[in-house]
């Protein structure tokens, strides 16, 4: 038995993984807050979505609009909505990556 029960490492684990899982909530609002686009087509369709991956927005430039060739517009929209998830999926990775790595070397968390 380590002499004083070992209690103030314990507490310190403790706190610094409250402190970890308060950042950690920080940075999941402040990606929600946040919106990156995407783009397809030369600029033709924008796509714009939160750091945390939903769609807020989308533009489509009225010479994409093809009424004979409704496919190409919608392969547009999905290339568009996909490079903006990606971005979005880049700054999750620049923003938590870091936070869930040191939650996850704590035993007992879900990281």
């Amino acid at each position: 038995m380590i002499p004083g029960g070992g209690q103030p490492n314990m507490q310190q684990l403790l706190q610094q993984a409250q402190k970890m899982q308060q950042d950690l909530a920080k940075a999941q609002e402040e990606l929600a807050q946040t919106e990156v686009d995407g783009q397809a087509g030369g600029g033709l369709v924008k796509a714009t979505v939160t750091g945390s991956g939903e769609l807020r927005g989308l533009v489509i430039d009225p010479k994409a609009v093809d009424p004979e060739d409704t496919e190409t517009l919608a392969d547009l929209v999905v290339a568009a909505v996909q490079a903006a998830t990606e971005n979005a999926q880049q700054l999750q990775q620049a923003k938590l990556g870091p936070l869930a790595q040191g939650l996850g070397g704590m035993p007992g968390l879900p990281f």
